[in-house]
């Protein structure tokens, strides 16, 4: 996440914080390459026939972001981390939607990487991983926060740790811990 620059960006996101709305388009410019790159990476754990397309994932993210105003933004990387999260869940709302549409379900799933569970070749569908993220928030919200960063968001512990006023050996536990419950829950519900 180095192709921005940090100050750059953190003193747009306090000027659009204070009802700058001009710091927003400048802000857009500068973040649209990375948030197309988390947008991409989200798209390829979808199935190939997706009808979403990374452009619409971004923008409809970027709507929900602009409707976000007054949010007190920490830093560059708080802000990633909650575009990774916006992205999610409008993922998660496509899946329940598209779910809805049909009779007795019908979700897909989305192929895991490795590093995030131990077998190669599991996989999980959106809702059900969104659904034991959820579970895993009400167990630790900053485990689940850091399952959703680096997973999703693509976050380097250096970063997750700042967006979470923790060390990074205290995300590094974290992921461990998250990774093994995750692992635990969408295996048993398989």
């Amino acid at each position: 996440m180095g192709e921005t620059p940090q100050g750059e960006v953190t003193r747009l996101l306090q000027a659009w914080s204070d009802g700058d709305a001009s710091a927003l388009e400048q802000l857009s410019q500068l973040v649209y390459a990375e948030l197309h790159r988390i947008a991409r990476r989200y798209m390829g754990r979808e199935r190939p026939d997706h009808t979403l397309q990374t452009s619409a994932l971004i923008n409809e993210a970027y709507l929900r972001l602009v409707d976000a105003h007054g949010v007190p933004w920490q830093n560059r990387a708080h802000f990633f981390a909650v575009s990774a999260q916006i992205m999610r869940r409008v993922l998660v709302d496509f899946a329940r939607a598209r779910r809805n549409l049909k009779r007795g379900g019908g979700a897909r799933p989305v192929a895991l990487d490795e590093a995030f569970v131990a077998v190669p070749e599991q996989s999980v569908d959106l809702l059900a991983l969104h659904e034991a993220l959820e579970r895993l928030a009400v167990l630790s919200q900053r485990q689940s926060q850091v399952v959703e960063m680096r997973y999703f968001g693509g976050l380097t512990e250096e970063e997750m740790a700042d967006v979470l006023n923790v060390s990074p050996r205290t995300v590094r536990h974290d992921w461990s811990l998250a990774r093994a419950w995750l692992y635990r829950e969408l295996t048993r519900s398989a």
